[in-house]
């Protein structure tokens, strides 16, 4: 129902809006059948109920109401990575850098929280901020008392409260005894990486050794829990109404590692549960910082798109874990994988067979070469080391292990190049992932010999591993399917084999002879945005009056597109990595400290966006509550967002011979008075492109100047061309990455 009435909060209102959420149920809906899910009345109004098609269609034809839509199902998008983006600045990790104050708090949407794990330890930590309004709700096995002032509020959702209306009379009642606990582990992951206490000594059961921290440490956390324990997915109903709450409760980043995948169809804005909730929240000076999506490499997979959210990508660090496997020739190949196996260099060689060799009878190839479940005759595979080929995408990783496993295999090698920079966790069974080159030597010895033999040796892990960063092979890619006129994703943070905060007690691995590990390793771009959420904590515990879109800005312009090596940043392929494999490239928080310039994308960007987008004058004024707004001249026009907007990428969805196209960008002078940028422009062969003017003198602090960006069809080939305009005063350089689709 867009933007809330004005009128202040507390509980009283709360109760009228429920009130009237439900007088408008009741002309629509049967007494006995009324009933609220939720009620959003912080950020912005609205309400959850159970409809039929029929009530959804009346009720959607409302005066007050923007849009109705199903419920959906959300997703979960499943350290040494903070030491790695200082040293990419140029800091040394322990050369005292600055940190972000206890004043700042970050909410996480996710799984819950496990509040014993030492990184929600309170030592040190001054009292909870006098602003904050949230709640530490109990439940099973989670007390108030779990809550101190590092971990400051926790609250879960389902159906643990609803509203019916008896005799039109309010009454609450209870529903489940749910908790806001986390039995997954994804949140307590997420929250650790984004805000953790700093916890020396930390480890996976030997890998991974140091000091874990999250990017903000000293950080606040309030853990909104609304994705359920079997991990079926997560309400969007729920994650609206933590969206709504956080804002209420007075969090200044929000971090939401869920989203849809990239088969689903393109959501309406409107009816999209991230992008409502966070517009509002955005508007009310909350940064919402939400994963790109795991359905990489394949193009035009990135979710969480709306230009008001913080886009995130994964990318490895400067850390690998390697498995070696030795053949009974001596010969030794480096694998990427994390197992804790009792196969040793100089010990046993188990007999070496290809899944081709141990057929079924009437199994293809195809399918016993790639471990197809059901394949293999486990007589043949028994005591054996088993070696799979990995063509067949819809037999992942685990599940070959358990095919391997369940036969009584002693280990399987896994011979494909994809995901190799994300090593699965197979516990104390000996796995080894090796690329084709490796694979094809492999195959060629077990095909040379009547014999052939082999171990797979543990894990150890790899230190300054080069090159780093990369983009990871499952990090979802741009274009956006939303438009192509905003360049996403937005920049990309680590998201592999990240270390962090985990429930001991919920381990889906654990090497034989081993309790529970307090911290684990994942991978995902659920793990890249904490890392962003972190990050952006940390900016704004330094520059208090900074908007959402000034900390996504300074992020943007001073992330890397250069790894270790000093090279550009490639993708998992070996390529050179685009702007929409990474957006601006990987972060780098010390360096976004001080940007020099910024681009402040404000409301009326995002309002002047939904025009050209095609949203009517009268929808946009009720999702914003601004009663005078009214859409510019010539929307809709997809040509006006990327003209106009001022965000700070630039993507141009259609560029032809002959029609130049001209882009705008506002920048904002947040660093030095009396400065003067010099601008540079990195374009490939075949693309004009100049900029008006060359130089931008700022007098002062906060000044602002404008400047054009003319593209011209130069002879480039059809597809996307990408550079990047980068303006310098000799300290700063504020770099802005551009796409032009060329036609």
């Amino acid at each position: 129902m867009g933007s809330p009435p004005s009128g202040g909060g507390g509980v009283k209102l709360a109760e009228m809006m429920r009130a009237a959420h439900l007088e408008m149920l009741a002309s629509i809906v049967p007494q006995e059948q009324r009933w609220l899910t939720h009620s959003y009345h912080h950020a912005f109004e609205g309400f959850a109920a159970e409809l039929t098609e029929e009530e959804a269609l009346a009720l959607s034809a409302h005066e007050r109401v923007v849009s109705v839509f199903r419920d959906p199902v959300l997703l979960l998008h499943t350290t040494r990575s903070w030491d790695f983006l200082d040293m990419q600045s140029g800091f040394r990790p322990d050369g005292g850098a600055p940190q972000a104050s206890g004043d700042v708090i970050i909410g996480v949407i996710d799984t819950g929280i496990w509040p014993e794990s030492p990184s929600f330890n309170d030592d040190g930590m001054g009292d909870v901020p006098s602003r904050w309004r949230g709640l530490c709700m109990q439940g099973p096995s989670f007390k108030k008392s779990s809550c101190n002032k590092k971990l400051i509020g926790a609250r879960y959702y389902g159906d643990q409260l609803g509203l019916v209306a008896p005799n039109a009379s309010l009454a609450r009642v209870a529903l489940s005894t749910g908790s806001p606990r986390d039995d997954v582990g994804h949140g307590t992951h997420c929250a650790s990486t984004a805000a953790g206490a700093i916890v020396e000594g930390a480890n996976y059961y030997g890998l991974a050794w140091g000091a874990a921290k999250g990017g903000a440490p000293a950080a606040r956390v309030a853990s909104y829990k609304v994705c359920t324990e079997d991990e079926n997915g997560c309400s969007g109903s729920a994650l609206l109404k933590a969206i709504d709450d956080a804002v209420s409760d007075g969090v200044d980043v929000i971090s939401i590692s869920i989203g849809k995948t990239a088969t689903d169809t393109v959501p309406d804005l409107l009816t999209d549960p991230v992008a409502l909730g966070a517009f509002h929240a955005h508007q009310r000076g909350v940064l919402v910082v939400c994963s790109a999506g795991n359905d990489g490499p394949d193009p035009s997979t990135v979710v969480n798109s709306a230009p008001w959210i913080l886009t995130v990508a994964a990318s490895t660090i400067d850390r690998a874990f390697h498995s070696s496997i030795v053949l009974g020739n001596r010969k030794v190949f480096k694998g990427a994988a994390i197992n804790f196996s009792n196969q040793s260099l100089d010990g046993e060689r188990y007999p070496l067979v290809f899944g081709a060799q141990a057929a079924t009878r009437r199994a293809p190839a195809s399918e016993c070469s790639n471990c197809y479940p059901g394949s293999l005759r486990k007589r043949k595979v028994a005591g054996k080391i088993l070696v799979c080929i990995g063509t067949d995408s819809r037999i992942t990783r685990r599940i070959k292990m358990l095919v391997a496993e369940d036969s009584g295999a002693r280990g399987l090698v896994l011979i494909d190049h994809k995901a190799m920079e994300a090593p699965i966790d197979t516990a104390s069974f000996p796995f080894s992932q090796v690329g084709t080159d490796a694979g094809a030597q492999i195959l060629r010895y077990i095909n040379s010999t009547k014999n052939p033999t082999a171990a797979i040796l543990p894990t150890k892990d790899v230190k300054l591993f080069k090159p780093a960063p990369v983009v990871a092979s499952f990090s979802a890619r741009g274009p956006a399917a939303l438009t192509e006129a905003i360049l996403k994703p937005d920049l990309m943070a680590p998201g592999v084999s990240i270390l962090a905060a985990m429930p001991p007690m919920n381990m889906e691995d654990v090497p034989a002879g081993k309790k529970p590990s307090s911290f684990s390793i994942k991978s995902g771009t659920s793990m890249a945005c904490p890392h962003v959420a972190g990050a952006g904590a940390f900016l704004k515990s330094a520059h208090p009056r900074w908007t959402p879109s000034i900390i996504r800005s300074a992020l943007m312009t001073t992330a890397t597109a250069r790894n270790n090596l000093g090279l550009p940043v490639a993708s998992s392929s070996g390529a050179v990595a685009t702007v929409h494999d990474m957006g601006a490239g990987e972060i780098i928080p010390l360096r976004a400290l001080n940007p020099g310039l910024v681009f402040d994308t404000t409301t009326r960007d995002y309002l002047d966006f939904l025009c050209y987008q095609g949203y009517k004058d009268k929808v946009i004024r009720k999702v914003s509550g601004d009663a005078q707004f009214t859409c510019p001249h010539g929307a809709p026009s997809p040509d006006l967002i990327a003209k106009s907007v001022n965000y700070p990428s630039i993507s141009v969805p259609q560029l032809t011979a002959g029609k130049p196209f001209a882009v705008s960008r506002t920048a904002t002078n947040v660093g030095r008075s009396n400065a003067t940028y010099v601008v540079a422009v990195e374009a490939p062969p075949g693309l004009s492109v100049k900029v008006s003017p060359k130089r931008l003198l700022f007098s002062r602090r906060w000044a602002t100047a404008a400047y054009e960006v003319r593209f011209a069809h130069a002879g480039a080939r059809n597809g996307y061309a990408y550079g990047a305009v980068t303006w310098s005063d000799g300290l700063h350089s504020v770099r802005t990455p551009f796409a032009v689709n060329v036609f």
